[in-house]
């Protein structure tokens, strides 16, 4: 029951956010906008404010702003505050907003975990140890803690990578700590392919709380960063054949379980990595997403007059039946690996 609370709640957040930006974009330039919904089908509530009605619908699978003056088929397509009659660098940040917005919220609950849990940052502890190396061969251990090299204490991992890097081939006198203990240990560091000192050693992770502003910088930088991430394995599965895994709603809200099992912090941050994704994906320029809206637009800019309308929706409709065929596709070859994957442990 928890499982499918947290989803309702974190698609919800996510197509909420969405939609808000396209609605706010509109309404700040000036856009007549009929409806603000969350879902499809049958209203279960509606509440008209001005010109605008803000609905729930039954189907909770997507969500939509109605402006006047983007379907051809109303009445509406020569109402002066229409989409259509507005410029065209106008109605690309109209489409652009929804999926900008999906990449500010991820930056804000990044900013929430980096704030209350911490970013990840590598410590002085050791993680592991690397075999053949001279560390192992002097006795460190994953789990000590590195507090001083050649007398001169390190507090950060970065300044105990410089003290080795800086000394190739060279005797060094490391101080650490063991359950406790005080150690003293002498070796010699090796020289690795760029010429720099390297005793075999790898990190333990730790966290270090940020302040409000500096979280939200780390949280727009590591929105960027997963953001590239992502792209650079779709490049790879496209271009150099790399195994093809995409998760569709199943996966997801089987991930989103996992997360409740874990606690709240990993379900915002899970929520952060799907709000990065939804905005990606519609920014692709496949017909029915944002991206392919935005196509049409910087063509009707570069031609000078603008596509059929009728064309171009008949060329969305045939894209979000193929999105939706996809969909089935990939919701079916979820439904084979999380519930009847011969390798999966007995109890899923």
């Amino acid at each position: 029951m928890m499982t499918f609370v947290a989803s309702i709640v974190v698609f919800g957040v996510l197509i909420f956010i969405h939609e808000l930006g396209h609605f706010m974009m509109a309404k700040w330039i000036g856009i007549k906008v009929y409806e603000f919904s969350l879902g499809f089908g049958p209203k279960l509530l509606s509440v008209p404010r001005g010109e605008t009605s803000y609905n729930i619908r039954a189907l909770p699978l997507g969500g939509f702003v109605r402006m006047a003056g983007m379907d051809p088929n109303d009445e509406d397509m020569n109402e002066e505050r229409g989409f259509n009659k507005k410029p065209v660098g106008q109605r690309i940040a109209v489409i652009f907003a929804g999926p900008l917005m999906n990449f500010v919220l991820a930056a804000v609950l990044l900013a929430v975990i980096f704030s209350v849990q911490g970013l990840p940052v590598p410590v002085t502890t050791v993680g592991s140890v690397l075999p053949g190396y001279p560390a192992e061969a002097v006795g460190i251990q994953a789990g000590d803690q590195i507090k001083a090299v050649d007398g001169v204490p390190v507090g950060r991992w970065e300044e105990l990578v410089q003290k080795i890097k800086s000394r190739p081939g060279q005797e060094i006198h490391i101080v650490l700590l063991r359950e406790g203990l005080e150690k003293q240990l002498d070796l010699r560091t090796v020289s690795d392919e760029k010429g720099q000192g390297k005793i075999g050693i790898e990190p333990a992770m730790g966290y270090e709380k940020l302040g409000l502003l500096t979280a939200l910088g780390e949280g727009a930088r590591w929105t960027v960063k997963i953001t590239l991430m992502i792209l650079h394995f779709l490049s790879n599965m496209i271009f150099a054949g790399a195994p093809a895994d995409l998760g569709g709603p199943v996966r997801v809200v089987t991930e989103i379980g996992k997360a409740v099992d874990v606690g709240f912090l990993l379900l915002v941050e899970l929520s952060a990595f799907l709000s990065i994704n939804l905005g990606l994906f519609n920014l692709f320029p496949i017909p029915a997403l944002d991206g392919s809206r935005i196509f049409f637009l910087i063509w009707e800019k570069i031609r000078g007059r603008p596509v059929d309308p009728v064309k171009e929706n008949f060329i969305h409709l045939v894209g979000f039946g193929l999105l939706m065929l996809l969909m089935v596709v990939i919701t079916y070859n979820d439904v084979l690996q999380i519930f009847f994957d011969p390798k999966a442990p007995l109890q899923r």
